[in-house]
């Protein structure tokens, strides 16, 4: 139906589109913390308790719509907003009231969503009123949430009024702040609570520089990995025989290459399933997968010279799945004749169909042929790989493809898309929130559309489906 625009200049929908970068999703395939993303904040609380009102005083403006009716905001909005020094983002919502129905459902269910999806939980009530069932109900479901919550108990224009915010104790979220959101009373201390209960800033965020990039050479036994490593650091820096398995302990170099320096592991060969290794190749293989982990992006060689292997496939799927920014470097490319580029072409095409975003470089290490390629084509793919892309400008795309093409019915049921957010980067995780299962096909349709809108070359792309439970009914 109608669409709103907040201050940003994006537009908000009654769909739930919205501009928010509301979350990281930690503990969920090994993705790693995100450095650029802001830790968010959810003002939440019953209709016309003064939500919007706050969220102005922390600004410092203007932004939310206040008026003296409840159901004003209606979707979550964000903000920017800063104090002492310290950014995050400020989420907006509309009154949340459990025993809703209609319009006033959605809205509470949009207010709980980002509560879920918040870092700090800053839980707003009249101070005027006291505690009401719709209190204790939104409570109940912030204490078992696990967030911390600071309970702030507005309207305390005076010190009788803060006085009486003692009684807010029995809601069981500890203690009240009383502030007065239209005057400033009080916010600067329930600010400054907020700042300590903050996740602690990582490294990026606080200022630390960051090393050389780690980069992991892979690969099956005897392609050239350690021929590569000595000729793009223009010397004999490893050990290199025509016999497999010469290397099984990685092997970190600084290199230089285009005028910047990357810390390459060259990793011994993964022959076989590791099932079927014994002694000393079990445990290389082992140091090398170790090696992947601990890499952010890597080279995966290949004899361009052989037909690609079970071997190769299954390096690349390891590679893929690990979440690196990954580098195909096709090597000894000086020995094909025309035939064999022609056929190697029809194999690339037919067996890496789930890999056709990896960033594909024709070398050769012996004789140094476009090995300087392979700097600006870890470059790229690294960029894609802490690539963001704004909550509001990612929904408004998945929303027009899901208008397009619309989920496949499951089960007699439509799947609904209520939200996409970019949960975190290194690599690019995107969380769809869904009223039902959305079918890997339709998941690729999506993974593809994103990577022709938004790039992502060189880099895997994880998408994680959050499913709504259907809301319960409260029985009195």
């Amino acid at each position: 139906m109608g669409r709103s625009m907040d201050v940003t200049g994006e537009y908000v929908d009654e769909d739930g589109w919205v501009e928010a970068d509301l979350t990281e999703i930690t503990g969920e395939g090994g993705e790693r913390p995100d450095p650029g993303r802001l830790p968010v904040v959810a003002v939440v609380g019953r209709p016309n308790v003064g939500k919007s009102t706050l969220v102005n005083r922390i600004l410092g403006r203007r932004a939310a719509v206040v008026e003296d009716v409840p159901g004003v905001t209606r979707d979550r909005v964000a903000y920017e907003a800063s104090w002492q020094g310290r950014r995050f983002t400020l989420v907006d919502t509309g009154g949340w009231d459990p025993d809703a129905t209609g319009m006033a459902l959605r809205i509470a269910e949009q207010a709980q969503v980002a509560a879920e999806l918040a870092d700090v939980v800053l839980f707003v009530v009249d101070a005027t009123v006291g505690v009401t069932d719709a209190d204790e109900a939104v409570g109940s479901v912030l204490r078992r949430s696990g967030k911390p919550v600071l309970l702030v108990a507005n309207k305390a224009d005076n010190q009788q009024v803060e006085l009486e915010a003692t009684a807010l104790w029995s809601l069981g979220l500890g203690e009240p702040y009383p502030i007065s959101a239209l005057h400033g009373r009080g916010t600067g201390d329930l600010l400054d609570a907020m700042l300590d209960a903050l996740p602690t800033p990582p490294p990026q965020e606080a200022g630390a520089p960051r090393g050389p990039r780690r980069v992991a050479l892979v690969g099956r036994p005897n392609v050239g990995k350690s021929s590569l490593l000595n000729r793009m650091a223009g010397e004999e820096r490893v050990l290199v025989d025509p016999m497999p398995g010469t290397t099984r302990d990685p092997v970190d170099e600084l290199i230089e290459l285009g005028g910047k320096t990357y810390r390459f592991v060259d990793t011994a060969g993964i022959r076989r399933r590791d099932r079927e290794l014994k002694g000393a190749d079990f445990y290389a293989a082992m140091r090398t997968r170790s090696a992947l982990e601990r890499s952010e992006a890597a080279v995966v060689l290949i004899d361009a010279s052989e037909p690609l292997t079970e071997q190769d496939l299954r390096i690349i799927s390891l590679v893929a799945e690990s979440g690196r920014a990954m580098v195909l470097a096709f090597n000894k490319w000086d020995l094909l004749d025309e035939e064999r580029r022609y056929y190697l072409e029809k194999e690339i095409d037919r067996k890496l169909v789930r890999t056709p975003w990896a960033i594909r470089v024709n070398i050769s290490a012996k004789t140094g042929r476009h090995v300087e390629k392979l700097g600006p084509a870890i470059d790229r793919a690294l960029e894609s790989w802490g690539t963001r892309i704004p909550t509001a400008r990612l929904n408004q795309f998945i929303g027009d493809q899901v208008r397009a093409t619309p989920p496949p019915v499951r089960g007699g049921k439509q799947p609904k898309i209520l939200f996409v957010t970019q949960a975190s980067i290194e690599p690019p995780t995107f969380v769809f929130f869904t009223t039902g299962f959305l079918e890997e096909t339709y998941r690729r349709f999506l993974e593809r559309r994103i990577r022709e809108e938004f790039g992502f070359v060189g880099s895997p792309i994880h998408m994680v489906m959050k499913i709504r439970e259907k809301r319960k009914e409260n029985k009195r």
